[in-house]
């Protein structure tokens, strides 16, 4: 059977996803078409059914939680992990709307946090998630929600550190913040979800047992070519949750739809459900 599987091309998913891109593990039968992509675009062609398996962030999976279910194992979310957010002066906060704030995409988890903690504070603009600290930089943008590699780079960058989004996540839920993880169609046979997650799992188990065979990939992918800098990030979001998401992985799931709730910003009453096995 072919799955149509789409992963982002940050480090992380790269990093675990290796071991299947390269055909390294059992693929248990199943042929996948694998594409890689920008967080962004992920989130909108699973929602237009371009994909059987693939990447979102949650604040998409929320959405889509009558179609998908959320994997075990492949999510991204933990302590210390969060967006930041960035701005081109020191001292500067977003206040009116007269200032301009970007973000990596409408359905990403980062944007769900900015309206969560900065409702209505300024305009915001979407863009690729790569050409925000550029637009920082130029004078374009007055703030800029920062994800992937670059949350190890700003500094370097001549930028300043407004508040970081996942910090203030955590004090205010006692939660690991959860970004983003690997969705299914529920309309997929149970035994061929099943594969699917055990490929995932098995492809990860390769990575964590052979890390330094996975720069190839991650290099080839990869904003940041910086080995230093790519590993940092893996170490980062690549944790216990990334293996199983469990039960402390499903509370924060299910407290990241309430606040979405609560804030007004999903109409739909919807729960994500995580694939039983």
């Amino acid at each position: 059977m072919k799955i149509r599987l789409g992963i982002s091309t940050c480090p992380n998913d790269t990093f675990a996803f290796h071991a299947l891109l390269e055909g390294l593990v059992d693929n248990r039968g199943l042929e996948f078409e694998i594409q890689l992509m920008d967080i962004q675009q992920l989130n909108q062609l699973l929602s237009a059914g371009a994909f059987d398996v693939a990447k979102a962030s949650f604040h998409a999976a929320i959405k889509l939680a009558e179609r998908m279910l959320v994997l075990p194992t492949g999510s991204a979310l933990g302590f210390g992990v969060g967006p930041l957010l960035l701005s081109s002066a020191v001292g500067a906060m977003p206040t009116d709307q007269t200032q301009v704030t970007v973000c990596p995409g409408d359905d990403t988890t980062a944007t769900l946090l900015f309206h969560l903690f900065y409702p209505d504070s300024t305009r915001l603009e979407q863009r690729v998630f790569s050409e925000i600290m550029p637009l920082l930089q130029s004078g374009y943008a007055d703030f800029g929600v920062c994800i992937h590699e670059g949350r190890f780079t700003w500094q370097e960058q001549g930028l300043h550190l407004v508040e970081d989004l996942g910090t203030r996540w955590e004090k205010e839920t006692g939660c690991p913040l959860p970004l983003g993880g690997i969705l299914a169609c529920r309309s997929l046979p149970t035994e061929v979800l099943i594969k699917v997650q055990q490929c995932v799992a098995d492809s990860l188990a390769y990575a964590r047992n052979c890390p330094e065979a996975t720069l190839p990939t991650m290099r080839r992918h990869a904003q940041e070519f910086d080995d230093r800098v790519l590993m940092q990030h893996v170490h980062l979001y690549v944790n216990e949750w990334t293996v199983q998401l469990g039960d402390v992985g499903s509370r924060a799931l299910a407290e990241l739809t309430r606040r979405a709730h609560a804030a007004g910003i999903l109409a739909a009453d919807a729960s994500l459900n995580v694939l039983e096995i």
